[in-house]
């Protein structure tokens, strides 16, 4: 139980852990690709996959996964996108600034998306999300107040002080890694049942 405990503890803190620290530090462009890589796919797969794949007593086609290893995987999964949220939060809070912006561009074709500029012509990057300020009643030309990362790394806001996902996250967490752990000692057990026959 102990190893299975220390292995989902290992892939739902690398999963959120990676996908948070991204905006935070902030990683280069090909290291912040690689750490969202792994905390969004492979930990969480890796969660599910190694207790199956430890089944070496059972032949391949009599394989099966207990139902709990799909929590950590899901778990996982979100904790990457969420984290990677609340880790953009965090670096607007750290080392955001507070500037007048000009819409210089707005796709609505799905969820809105406004591409800014300050006044003085820099461009913000990434772009204004929907649920950050690009309303539907935001069009071309208009001017907003937003909190921007110069880094060009965090979503601008124009509300930094929007919900905390903390107790979110901390419930994926708890879930993954019980859930997983869970999972991982049913495995074990019919691995050994099997080989006893």
């Amino acid at each position: 139980m102990v190893r299975w405990f220390l292995f989902n503890l290992m892939c739902a803190g690398g999963s959120l852990g990676l996908s948070w620290v991204g905006p935070v530090v902030p990683l280069p462009g090909s290291v912040r690709g690689a750490a969202l890589l792994l905390a969004f796919l492979v930990l969480p797969l890796a969660s599910l996959l190694v207790p199956v794949l430890l089944l070496r007593r059972v032949p391949r086609r009599k394989r099966k996964v207990a139902w709990q290893l799909i929590v950590p995987l899901t778990a996982g999964v979100a904790m990457g996108v969420f984290g990677n949220a609340a880790g953009g939060k965090v670096a607007l809070a750290d080392r955001g600034a507070w500037d007048e912006a000009v819409v210089v561009h707005m796709d609505d074709s799905g969820t809105n998306h406004c591409d800014l500029r300050t006044v003085d012509g820099s461009e913000i990057s990434p772009s204004l999300s929907e649920g950050n300020g690009c309303d539907d009643w935001v069009g071309k030309g208009d001017r907003l107040r937003v909190r921007y990362d110069p880094e060009g790394i965090a979503s601008p806001t124009d509300d930094p002080d929007r919900g905390s996902d903390s107790t979110f996250l901390g419930i994926l967490f708890v879930m993954a890694v019980g859930m997983g752990t869970w999972g991982g000692v049913r495995q074990s057990k019919w691995n050994r049942a099997y080989g006893g026959r």
